[in-house]
């Protein structure tokens, strides 16, 4: 023993060096590479065993269990089975004599190297591993350890990872499934006799009426017996610390166990019960309060303890709830389980005398009610369907408790987590209408009251009148997910309000309406206040307070604005005559207050806060507006039902909100307001579109500022969008107006005259790109371009989808500005930064305007644009420019996508000089590096010329095809077809995930389109390749997420031909893979059985990879020089 001993010395004093703070990262290594090859040795084992029963160093027993782990998951086949047997009795005997005494987390080390024997050898060489456990159970001395053994076998053997066989996993579990009932059994059995006993003895008075735990009327209708009222009134009893520990370990046993059994008969309604009764232990406040009352730290963990029980016993009952799958007989439990929650419910949301619902939410664990939270969830989503038409179920009873926990929530998260739950249940009540429309006034009233008071609350939530103290406490500043924590707050509590409104839309508007006129009424009432100052306008509010009030009231206005916006698509449609008299009140509200605004100029007007009323005071001027635009669809329809009556409102309507936007549209307005009135500009020109537009001098207005050349120019996007907004004036054909009243001539010359003004600077760039630039020079030169390519290109792309003659309009307006760039671009193609602004032009132009561009000149700009990307100036793009320079190259890409879809002969002559740049000089530079910029650019304008030009490829004659009965194809091009597909194929070998998922896509498809796996050369030179390649990259694990996908593609390849498959690939795949002998190779072939379904066949291909890999990890933890025979 001498030697055992001085090597745990040694080890010790290792293991002390490796971990002490002064050891250098060289000196670890050498410790490290020390004790992984004394882990190699054949026979460590036994060091191992002798260091865990002679050491108290926890470094020294965490590394000999380590070295146990490595042995038995990678290198027991080799073990000797007399070795094997001594582990198996020497482990155990081990933990039962020292699993009081060992640091928690090595005996949870030590009970997993067990179950993983257990997971190699029972039930053949380790058959009393499981029946061990349950004694250990039933054992009141060994209970908790026999728990944590439970527990780990759930974890380790029902979801095994893959160093299995597949035909092991599925015998583990069929072995576990076994053991459920009497497993549950047990449990059941512990936790009921802890609580009887616990409850017998615990002298606690019965409660007092006034103490709110004594059930309520609701709680016989829920129950529907009275015994189980009864029993869920019991007091909740004391319970002792080991009696605690024991409760949560069973309990998480089960939370378990829940994840993987099937719901069935084993789940006893009794053991339901019980766990109700736990997660009462997180409803009850006296835990806490005794706590803190005593005030000693014992009792205050204990508090925590026994919320920890209410947690875990609503995890159990969580994971019932998550399955969709339930069998008719577990029906009526589910009915059982949402009574006894409900009775929970009821009890966290009871008010009485000494407590608030919300100070009584407080006072629980929050995580107790997040899992509450997933539970309610859980219901609506899954099971409200189920269980709606179960008439003991009480569901508008059940609506007011969620309403009362919904709006008592301590947190922000809280409530919105909630408010989701309500989101699913107006989703499935709206859906439940749609699909029973016979019943719509049925189901309506019934949840009507409901559905009236969920609105008024989530209303009130949002403003500062009622909710000041919680709305304060939201962040207006930091963005995320593109929004704050304030707009996700409002966003969401208006989604709620809109789905509301789609199903009682009267009540909805009667109740949100009234409460915006408040609002209004103080914003039109502050004219009165504004007096005029030597520096300008002055609001005459000074008193804090009634700041304090202006400004709430302000912010609660704004919300209202998006409000009323938000619902604006409930009055458009088939309801537009019904609901007119609603929507015209609040159209004519919304632009009297736009005028108001802009008319008494508030953005402009000094407050006493400035840095908060100012503020204020712009954002209700941009909502108003924004509002107005979320009408302009009703507008539309407005206009179109009355144009030829009386079109009188609705010019007054629009001229007003003319009147409102133009004073707005300046450089010298806040961006924030000007960018609102832009918009509204564009609906107004877009979606309205009235032939009296043009007409108003308002916008006549704005047609001189844009192009008067000496006006100050307006911020980029602004103008962008009244740009946009003049041409679209200019091309849009007018609402129910035949052709000859169209006017195109005259607005043909105005748009012509229009964009002449907007490009002419940009159009004497021509004569002066020809000389070398200075330096100063070429900056101007840039912003020129940079300004007038954005406003012609959002131009272009406003009309691309309009009628022929708004195109051709545009077209004619924009040729000499097109003409101009490609003369242009030559002199650029150094600047990456102003190829990549006039590319994307030139990609828009083709995308919407290029057959009005004509043959001829699409031809100059693609020839003008091969000879440009020479490989010297894709590699100077792609490998030095860096984002930019590759950006300039994946537009490039994208024109030529839309080049190779044009139907028709056009563009064909272009093809082989398309795909000889894809091949030839882009996929050379790109194809070895690992960055993806390009590659699906690349790929997918390798598919579309693919697709869109088949027979570029493959011409099959009619006539061979009626005379031999199947399609004889003619290939053409071979050469360039293999090129494409074996770059296809290189790309699978890539780590990119995006690009293998897109590529895999683009082979399907043409495979479901053009029958690509079926063609000849597809199918006797690459299609065993391409399954080569699929399954390696499955046996890899490269690219997981993939596996489905993956499995599908290799069964359409090998269903071509699945005799070639089965006799010959499946053979030489086996025959060329490593690490397996030829035994395994014969039982991975015999295993994968020849079945053509693609179900079948996809679980063949998962088995065959599962079990190579498994039999490559065997092999590889044999000790050299075993003989295998």
């Amino acid at each position: 023993m001498a030697s055992e001993e001085a090597s745990l010395r040694a080890l010790e004093s290792l293991m002390t060096e490796f971990f002490h703070n002064c050891t250098t990262n060289e000196r670890k290594r050498e410790i490290e590479e020390l004790l992984n090859n004394f882990a190699q040795q054949i026979g460590a084992w036994r060091f191992c065993l002798y260091f865990l029963s002679s050491t108290r160093n926890d470094y020294v027993m965490m590394y000999s269990l380590t070295v146990f782990e490595n042995l038995i998951n990678k290198m027991w086949l080799g073990v000797p089975s007399q070795d094997k047997m001594e582990i198996r009795s020497c482990l155990p005997k081990l933990l039962l004599a020292h699993h009081k005494t060992l640091p928690y987390f090595i005996r949870n080390k030590l009970c997993k190297v067990i179950v993983d024997i257990g997971r190699q050898d029972w039930p053949m060489f380790y058959h009393d591993f499981f029946t061990n456990i349950l004694q250990l159970i039933q054992s009141p001395v060994t209970t908790p350890l026999g728990l944590i053994m439970l527990k780990t076998t759930s974890e380790e053997l029902a979801c095994p990872r893959e160093d299995l066989s597949v035909a092991r996993k599925e015998e583990l579990r069929k072995l576990l499934l076994d053991q459920v009932q009497t497993v549950l059994g047990l449990l059941t059995g512990i936790l009921e006799s802890i609580w009887d006993k616990h409850c017998v003895t615990s002298a606690t008075p019965p409660p007092s009426p006034s103490s709110g735990e004594s059930g309520g009327d609701l709680l016989s209708s829920l129950l529907q017996s009275p015994s189980a009222a009864k029993l869920l009134n019991q007091p909740i009893p004391i319970l002792d610390t080991e009696s605690e520990y024991i409760c949560s370990l069973a309990l998480e046993c089960l939370a378990h166990l829940f994840s993987w059994i099937p719901l069935s008969a084993s789940i006893t309604p009794s053991l339901l019960t019980t766990i109700f009764h736990f997660a009462r232990f997180g409803c009850d406040t006296r835990a806490r309060k005794m706590s803190s009352v005593n005030g000693s730290s014992q009792n205050s963990v204990l508090g925590q303890e026994r919320g920890r029980l209410g947690i875990l016993a609503m995890s159990c009952i969580n994971e019932l709830m998550s399955k969709n799958c339930v069998p008719m007989e577990f029906e009526e439990y589910l009915l059982r389980m949402f009574q006894q929650t409900f009775y929970l419910l009821q009890k966290i949301t009871k008010e009485n005398n000494a407590h608030t619902v919300k100070s009584r939410l407080e006072e629980l664990d929050e995580s107790y009610i997040e899992k509450f939270t997933d539970f309610l969830r859980l219901f609506v989503s899954v099971h409200l369907r189920r269980i709606e038409s179960y008439s003991q179920f009480p569901v508008v009873e059940f609506l007011a408790l969620l309403f009362k926990y919904t709006f008592h929530q301590p947190t922000h998260e809280g409530y919105f987590s909630c408010l989701d739950i309500w989101t699913l249940f107006l989703d499935y009540l709206t859906s439940k209408i749609k699909s029973r429309l016979a019943d719509k006034e049925a189901v309506l009233n019934r949840y009507e009251d409901a559905l009236v008071l969920l609105l008024t609350e989530v209303l009130n939530r949002i403003q500062f009148r009622y909710n000041q103290a919680q709305l304060e406490e939201l962040d207006d500043e930091t963005l995320d997910d593109d929004q704050t924590e304030w707009q996700r707050y409002l966003r969401q509590s208006l989604e709620v309000v809109a789905k509301v409104m789609e199903l009682l839309p009267t009540h909805a508007f009667s109740t949100l309406f009234p409460v915006l006129q408040d609002n209004l009424e103080v914003y039109l009432g502050l004219q009165q206040f504004v007096v005029t100052s030597g520096t300008g306008q002055r609001l005459n509010i000074t008193a804090e307070n009634d700041c304090r009030r202006l400004h709430c009231s302000l912010r609660d206005l704004s919300s209202l604005l998006q409000a009323v916006g938000r619902l604006a698509e409930y009055f458009i449609g088939d309801v537009f005559a019904a609901r007119f008299n609603d929507a015209l009140t609040v159209v004519e509200r919304l632009v009297k207050v736009t005028l108001y605004g802009s008319q008494i100029k508030l953005y402009n007007i000094e407050t006493a806060v400035p840095s908060v009323l100012k503020p204020d005071l712009i954002d209700v001027h941009a909502q108003s507006l924004a509002a107005l635009q979320a009408y302009s669809h009703w507008l539309a329809q407005f206009y179109s039902e009355v144009h030829r009556q009386n079109p009188e409102q609705i010019i007054s309507l629009v001229s007003t909100a003319l009147e409102a936007i133009i004073p707005l549209i300046s450089s010298k307005v806040q961006e924030k307001l000007l960018l609102s009135a832009c918009h509204l500009l564009v609906s107004l020109a877009t979606t309205v579109r009235p032939v009296f537009l043009i007409r108003i001098p308002a916008v006549q207005k704005v047609f001189n500022r844009i192009t008067d050349t000496s006006a100050q120019r307006l911020p980029d996007k602004a103008q962008v969008l009244v740009c946009r907004a003049l041409s679209n004036v200019l091309l849009l054909p007018w609402p129910n107006l035949p052709e000859n009243e169209q006017q195109w001539a005259v607005r043909s010359t105005n748009h012509a005259s229009l964009i002449s003004a907007l490009t002419r600077e940009y159009r004497h760039l021509k004569s002066s790109a020809i000389l070398p630039q200075r330096k100063v020079r070429l900056e101007d030169t840039k912003v020129i371009i940079h300004q007038t390519l954005s406003v012609l290109e959002d131009i272009v792309e406003s009309i691309s989808g309009e009628s022929t003659k708004s195109r051709q309009i545009c077209y004619q307006s924009l040729q000499e500005s097109v003409q101009v760039s490609l003369a242009l671009f030559p002199a650029f193609i150094h600047q990456s930064d102003v190829t990549d602004e006039m590319l994307s032009f030139f990609l828009t132009l083709f995308q919407g305007l290029r057959v009005q561009m004509g043959v001829p000149f699409t031809e100059q700009i693609i020839q003008t644009f091969l000879n440009m990307f020479t490989r010297e100036q894709l590699a100077e793009s792609i490998l030095h420019e860096g984002s930019t320079g590759c950006r300039v190259v994946e537009k490039f890409l994208k024109i030529l996508q839309v080049v190779v879809q044009e139907p028709g002969q056009v563009f064909k002559p272009f093809l082989p000089s398309i795909i000889s740049l894809c091949m030839e000089q882009v996929y050379p530079i790109i194809a070895e590096r690992s960055s993806p910029d390009v590659k699906a650019e690349l790929f997918e304008l390798l598919f579309r010329v693919l697709h869109h030009n088949w027979r570029y490829f493959f011409k099959s004659s009619v006539l061979a095809s009626v005379q031999r009965g199947i399609a004889e194809e003619q290939m053409e091009n071979e050469a360039q077809f293999s090129a494409i597909m074996q770059a296809f194929g290189q790309s699978f070998l890539q780590p990119d995930i995006h690009l293998f998922k897109q590529n895999l896509f683009y082979l399907e498809t043409l495979n479901t389109k053009q029958k690509l796996y079926h063609k000849k050369i597809f199918r006797t030179t690459m299609l065993f390749q391409f399954v080569n390649v699929l399954l390696q990259v499955l046996v890899h694990k490269s690219h997981d997420l993939l596996q489905e996908e993956i499995g599908i593609a290799i069964y359409n390849m090998a269903s071509v031909d699945f005799d070639s498959f089965y006799s010959a690939f499946l053979t030489e795949f086996l025959a060329s893979c490593d690490g397996v002998d030829s035994n395994q190779k014969n039982v991975l072939g015999r295993n994968f059985k020849m079945d053509r379904d693609l179900p079948s066949f996809t679980q063949n291909v998962h088995r065959l990879v599962n079990d190579l890999r498994y039999y490559r990890l065997c092999n590889d933890s044999l000790p050299p020089g075993t003989v295998k025979l």
